[in-house]
């Protein structure tokens, strides 16, 4: 570091840390080398003049004084540097999650203490602004102070903001732990940083505006399309609905006009009713008196008539008695005759039963002879068979055979049983095995459809690895979240928090070039963002821990983390070699009880307890140990775990059923071929068998049969009848029959000579009726053919009588009609005055109202398919059409109205906008212009009228052969952000309305020649007059480097050699520097 006789302002940090607990620090109070009056040059308001800490990380007590300029701050790892930056962060109200560190603040207190405190003095004109903030360890709480007096934090933010101070916002505060977060922040998120950082205050307030501006505008948009749309479908439907309320209108008039008819038709109908029944009662009496006088000539006609018919009803009687006679004498008739015939029967039964006999004593007879010369041939049989030779021996052989073959049929079955038996057990294992490789697969699915819910760049990348895995030399492994595998689920949220999420999506190459052609495919061809790392080229997988765990286990832990899950070779060293896996410990409850004496034990940089994480950082100089920790987050991803070594073997188990039940299916088709072999041999064999015991019993079955046939023989000559004797029975049966013939011929002779004789009786009296019959016929006849008139006006007189009655009541019914029909009292019979005027106007008679009537409905029914709610309808939409266009003429107006005002506010905010940036650009081009290199800023958005999507651009180039690329968390390398970090916030220096930045470390990844001419940059731009504060917070400095007057350069001493805050003189340190200069030229 060169001289710090070389500045004009010498800083002032003194400390006073407890590795010199015993030295009694200065009791002295620090004030400020700035005025409080507020007469400080180069100070812009709201510049830190003063940060005092007490008991707060690594620090017991000391007092930094920062310069207006750039401000240095220059310390080993462990010291204190970042511990100023929380400070800063704290007491200025910002939250813990802004430094990435512990989320409570109770944890910024210095271990073993219970309180902390901060106290920051900020440059204000008219007078200073003091702020205090007490942190309490026990409950996590702080008490605010401003000026010494008690206040709230919302009094103190309001305070900072009113001095433009952001310490959420990365453009103006960029703590060590979210140096990697600038590159990962989206164009959007820049722009609303640099806005708050650089521009204007009402800059940042218009594009809120504007942004809800548009929202209202688009929901002014959607209203006026949707009334719009709504105005024409009305308009359509309505004119589609016109037609038809005409014709409803039209066909209402002619449902009118029959209504006026049916009302006058009974009217006329009861009229013309009522005339023809004056008519009928006229004539009616006209025929009355005609039939009157037609029946004074009939009478001596008919009186004839009865004196025959008085004579005709004594003959009638006597007929019916001779017809009951003949009746009864023909019913006897025919019992006799039945009986008759039932005896005829009985003789021809007789008969029949006789032949029955006759017929089966001539059987018996044949039968015997059959007999007789069956039993001569067996007999002569018997004779032959008896010269054939013994088959015994030989049978013996085919029983002992068919034994054998029985034997090995038993055996192969049992054989065939044990197979089947073996088959139907590897057939239940296959399906177990297989439903379990199905779950295994399910799972691994599962995990699959997570990552591409959340990463669908990196799921596509997967499908094209899967498809082109042959262009690739070396192992390619898809994301690490797909292919580790936790061995317990409990523990899979230790290897998730301690993985990040860009590396668990990341692809795992074992060579560097597979990589290289794997990005340029997905990421430069397909633009796609994906991660990719490289395996170590020398496996570290296997790598020993630092101590062995039983050394561990009185503290509670239980395992590595390394143990805590599986991968493979490659992806396992890539994380032993990045995130030292295999010497990370996790314990439990007892851990975290145990957690002061466990973090003083060494080698041990990270640790998990139960439910957090535990960093433990030692400083180089002072050996003091400080902590931090946080919360484990519970897993999202890999609590689905596929154990790939069990996928492994359950698919070779799978191939060992599948070879093991074809086996068994040879060893079963061999066996059942064997099978058919002996089944064929055993019906020889029964052939064989079969012929030997007939042949050996056919003389014993002939002695059988001969012995049979003789006893039937026997028994069918013993069971003879005698014909003769049946033949004289029958014929006496016979005789004693037909003597009962006789009788009963005799009986019916006697009822038949009965019936004739009635008979002839009848018919004298039918001649004598027929005689009386025909005189009374002619005298009916000349009655009949005199009073034919007199019958005709008879039926006149009824029907005329009918009709009067029939038309009489359709008189009152019509006149009860015409009554309801035109809603008149019930003794109203006369058409009121209204009507009689309408009916007035109609036809004067019924057919011309008919007529009328049919034509009227006719066109009536031509209007089919109307409603009354389709008028209605019609009406009630006209009026909402006519609301709709009152309503869309003034939306429409308030929108152009509300366009106007967000034209003005976007000429508000663009056109400043666009010079800021403009500007952002020029200087941030320039300082890549002095490296050698390219970079541009750029304002960006798709859409003009979308202004929650403009956002701000930054593409950089390294190389000359490269192009420009956006600046991303993936594209550019760790040193390669943090150069294109740094440069863009020095490009916002000269134009900060911030009183001061703060960089936290973000040289570390930078190559020595990007880090001396950033350096150079940041000197040159933070050192000019005009800019606000300035703090670089490094471990370490180049040698050799540019340094102005201007900078304020803290040097952080922490050690065990520590002088007290009150024995520590840098002047006198600075003099004697100069004598050994001067003494050693």
């Amino acid at each position: 570091m060169a001289a710090a006789s070389k500045r004009k302002r010498i800083s002032h940090l003194k400390a006073h840390t407890s590795d010199n607990a015993g030295v009694v620090p200065s009791s002295g109070t620090h004030e400020s080398h700035v005025p409080r009056d507020g007469s400080a040059e180069n100070f812009v308001e709201g510049s830190i003049l003063r940060i005092t800490m007490e008991n707060f990380l690594t620090y017991d007590h000391t007092i930094v004084y920062p310069g207006p300029n750039l401000n240095m701050i220059v310390g080993a790892n462990g010291t204190g540097k970042s511990s100023i930056v929380c400070a800063i962060c704290l007491g200025l109200a910002g939250k813990t999650a802004i430094l990435g560190r512990g989320d409570k603040v109770g944890l910024y207190v210095k271990r073993g203490c219970t309180k902390g405190s901060i106290q920051i003095e900020l440059y204000k004109e008219g007078g200073n602004l003091l702020i205090q903030r007490d942190i309490f360890v026990e409950n996590n709480q702080s008490v605010w102070m401003l000026h010494g007096k008690h206040s709230s934090q919302k009094a103190v933010e309001e305070e900072v903001k009113a001095l433009h101070i952001q310490v959420g916002n990365l453009c103006q505060f960029l703590p060590q732990e979210k140096v990697g977060e600038f590159a990962k922040m989206s164009n959007i998120e820049l722009l609303e940083a640099t806005e708050k950082s650089v521009g204007p205050p009402e800059m940042y307030e218009f594009h809120c505006k504007l942004k809800s501006f548009r929202t209202h505008e688009r929901e002014m948009e959607n209203v006026v399309k949707e009334k719009t749309s709504f105005l024409e479908k009305a308009r359509q439907r309505n004119e589609r609905n016109k037609h038809d309320v005409e014709r409803f209108y039209e066909k209402k008039r002619h449902l009118d006009m029959i209504k006026m008819l049916e009302r006058k038709k009974p009217w006329v109908e009861y009229e013309e009713l009522r005339t023809e029944l004056e008519g009928v009662k006229k004539e009616r009496e006209e025929a009355k008196q005609k039939l009157r006088s037609l029946k004074e000539q009939q009478a001596p006609m008919l009186r004839k008539v009865q004196n025959i018919d008085s004579r005709l009803k004594p003959i009638e009687n006597q007929m019916k008695e001779k017809t009951a006679g003949i009746r009864d004498a023909s019913q006897k008739c025919k019992a006799k005759q039945d009986q008759l015939d039932l005896k005829h029967k009985e003789i021809e039964d007789i008969k029949q039963a006789l032949s029955l006999k006759q017929t089966v004593e001539a059987d018996r007879q044949k039968r015997i002879n059959n007999t007789r010369r069956m039993i001569e041939g067996l007999k002569e049989e018997l004779a032959s068979a008896g010269d054939q030779p013994d088959v015994g021996p030989r049978l013996e052989e085919v029983n002992a055979e068919l034994r054998r073959i029985q034997e090995e049929r038993a055996k192969m079955e049992g054989e065939k049983a044990d197979l089947r038996r073996e088959k139907d057990s590897l057939n239940g294992e296959y399906r177990l095995l297989t439903n379990k490789l199905r779950t295994v697969e399910d799972m691994m699915n599962r995990k699959e459809e997570k990552l591409r819910g959340r990463s669908r760049d990196t799921h596509t990348a997967i499908q094209w690895l899967r498809q082109n895995k042959a262009l690739f030399t070396g192992n390619v492994y898809e994301p690490m979240m797909l292919v580790i595998n936790v061995r317990d689920n409990r523990f899979a949220k230790y290897v998730e928090n301690h993985i990040s999420f860009n590396d668990l999506r990341a692809f795992v190459f074992q060579r560097k070039d597979d990589m290289e052609r794997f990005m340029e495919e997905v990421r430069d061809k397909q633009n796609l963002r994906v991660n990719s790392v490289a395996a170590p080229d020398q496996s570290a997988a296997f790598r020993p821990p630092s101590r062995p765990i039983e050394s561990l286990r009185h503290f509670g832990f239980f395992s590595y983390l390394r143990e805590l899950f599986e991968a493979p070779e490659e992806v396992m060293s890539y994380l032993v070699n990045q995130y030292r896996v295999h010497d990370v410990p996790v314990g439990t409850e007892q851990t975290k009880a145990m957690i002061k004496t466990v973090i003083e034990e060494p080698y041990l940089k990270m640790l998990y307890t139960a439910e957090e994480r535990y960093t433990v950082k030692k400083s180089l100089y002072s050996n003091k140990t400080s902590t931090s920790n946080s919360a484990v987050r519970p897993s999202q991803y890999l609590t689905i775990a596929v154990d790939a070594e069990e996928k492994r073997k359950l698919e070779e188990q799978i191939k060992v059923c599948e070879s093991s039940m074809q086996a068994i299916d040879a060893q079963m088709s061999a066996m059942q071929q064997r099978a058919d072999a002996l089944d064929r041999r055993d019906n020889e064999l029964r052939v064989q068998k079969k012929e030997l015991t007939d042949l050996k019993g056919k003389k014993r079955q002939l002695e059988q049969k001969i012995s049979t046939k003789q006893d039937s023989l026997r028994q069918m000559e013993q069971g003879g009848v005698d014909l003769q004797k049946i033949e004289q029975e029958t014929q006496d049966m016979v005789s004693v029959v037909n003597k009962k013939k006789v009788a009963i011929v005799t009986e019916f002779m006697t009822h038949m000579k009965a019936r004739v004789r009635l008979s002839q009786e009848k018919v004298y009296l039918c001649l004598e009726t027929v005689g009386l019959t025909a005189e009374k016929t002619k005298l009916e006849t000349d009655c009949r053919e005199g009073s034919a008139e007199l019958r005709a006006m008879e039926q006149a007189c009824g029907q005329l009588e009918q009709r009067k009655t029939r038309l009489l009541e359709r008189c009152k019914g019509l006149m009860r009609r015409a009554r309801e029909i035109c809603n008149m009292d019930p003794g109203q019979t006369v058409v009121p005055p209204e009507l009689h005027t309408a009916f007035s106007q109609l036809p004067k008679t019924l057919d011309e109202i008919d007529a009328m009537l049919n034509e009227e409905r006719s066109r009536a029914d031509c209007f089919t398919g109307l409603s009354e709610n389709v008028v209605d309808e019609y009406n009630r939409r006209e009026q909402e059409i006519r609301t709709l266009e009152a309503e869309l003429t003034e939306t429409s107006s308030s929108l152009d109205t509300y366009r106007q005002t967000i034209s003005e506010a976007k000429e508000r905010w663009l056109n400043p906008l666009k010079q800021l940036v403009e500007q952002i650009n020029e200087r941030f081009s320039d300082f890549f212009r002095s490296m050698q290199c390219a970079g541009e800023v750029d304002l960006h958005s798709e859409n003009e009228e979308e202004y929650d999507k403009y956002g701000i651009r930054i593409r950089v180039k390294f190389r000359s052969s490269t192009q420009l690329h956006e600046l991303t968390a993936h594209h550019q390398s760790g040193g390669e952000r943090s150069v294109s970090t740094m440069l863009y916030l020095m490009a916002l220096q000269d134009l900060n309305r911030c009183p001061f930045r703060v960089v936290d470390e973000i040289n570390q990844g930078m190559d020595p020649v990007n880090e001396r001419r950033v350096f150079d940059i940041v000197v040159r731009t933070a050192c000019r007059g005009t800019t606000s504060q300035y703090f670089f917070i490094t471990p370490k400095l180049l040698q050799n480097l540019n340094y102005a007057d201007e900078m304020t350069i803290l040097t952080v001493y922490n050690g065990p050699r520590m002088l007290p805050p009150n024995r520590y003189d840098h002047r006198a340190f600075i003099r004697r520097a100069l004598r050994r200069k001067q003494s050693n030229p």
